[in-house]
């Protein structure tokens, strides 16, 4: 078989198309880049300015553009993409906290705790929707309905241990930090007030320390002062009768005597800070306070009153003891 050879003309011919074709094949994708980069920037800067402006609505663009983003160019995976993917992630969880909130505000709080148990699902660190389900939790418990007790409670101290370790800063959903400490530490007493008394006052305690509305509220140190009494005095005086009742006297029931001394002290203290914290108007739940309290500081005072109004007067410029 004989091969064909083109003459030279022909030759140089078909190679100039040959070289003609790669370079207008180089060229054009050269070309299709440098558009598409143009357009990404574009869109990048449209997404930055909308979201520069902290109005809902610019917000709102900003997302819908940072979606718009992603679907053209985040497979990238450049610093842009990144910080845009950021953006998405925030704003979804700004909407859902925004929507649990939203059912909180309208009292559905058996969808609180619905929706925020599906949030921890997928972030367990999810410290907002522990604290509106905590708060849900409370209400329905208010309400009769115990039977998230458990899991309320669960919750209000994952959130306490983040408050704790630093890691919150953003108090949502509380007016600040310490309401969110004394709420939370207020809701896992009261929850826990039947069964575990002396843990309930141990939690109690910690949510009056707090610079919160629970540190001036009456409410919480007469529960305080009655969990006092169930959960810790009563015990170590059952115990001490046990061991020292009709028995002579000793330096260790002399020590024990005193231990419980000074519990019966806290107790009264208690009582006596309800008393003080009791609003003029008031007078009839102060008048009730204030007769339970005396009841209590007589007991310890071989029935005398004397020195109670003095520690009414001066309690809260004392640290509890």
């Amino acid at each position: 078989m004989k091969l064909m050879l083109l003459p030279p003309s022909h030759l140089a011919f078909g190679l100039l198309i040959f070289i003609s074709s790669v370079v207008s094949a180089q060229q054009y994708p050269t070309s299709t880049i440098h558009q598409r980069d143009n357009d990404k920037a574009t869109l990048y800067t449209r997404y930055y300015d909308a979201k520069k402006v902290s109005t809902p609505e610019q917000q709102r663009v900003a997302y819908e553009l940072a979606q718009q983003y992603l679907k053209e160019f985040g497979s990238d995976n450049d610093k842009y993409a990144e910080a845009v993917k950021k953006f998405v992630v925030a704003y979804e969880r700004a909407l859902r906290e925004f929507e649990l909130n939203r059912l909180f505000v309208a009292k559905n709080y058996a969808k609180v705790f619905e929706d925020g148990t599906a949030m921890l699902a997928k972030d367990p660190e999810h410290y907002f929707a522990m604290g509106q389900i905590a708060q849900a939790g409370y209400e329905l418990a208010r309400a009769g309905d115990v039977s998230r007790n458990k899991q309320t409670i669960e919750h209000a101290r994952h959130a306490l241990k983040l408050l704790d370790s630093g890691t919150v800063t953003k108090a949502d959903p509380f007016k600040d930090l310490n309401a969110a400490k004394g709420f939370l530490h207020f809701v896992v007493g009261w929850m826990l007030r039947t069964e575990a008394p002396a843990e309930a006052a141990a939690e109690l305690r910690k949510s009056v320390e707090q610079e919160s509305p629970f540190k001036a509220d009456p409410g919480v140190y007469t529960l305080l002062g009655a969990l006092i009494i169930k959960g810790d005095y009563e015990p170590k005086a059952a115990a001490y009768n046990d061991k020292y009742g009709n028995k002579p006297a000793s330096p260790e029931q002399q020590a024990a005597l005193n231990e419980l001394d000074q519990v019966g002290a806290r107790a009264v203290d208690a009582y006596a800070r309800a008393v003080a914290l009791t609003k003029p108007e008031q007078t009839e739940m102060k008048n009730k306070l204030l007769t339970q309290l005396t009841a209590l500081y007589k007991s310890f005072h071989n029935e005398s009153e004397a020195g109670l109004s003095e520690l009414v007067a001066s309690v809260l410029s004392k640290p509890l003891p």
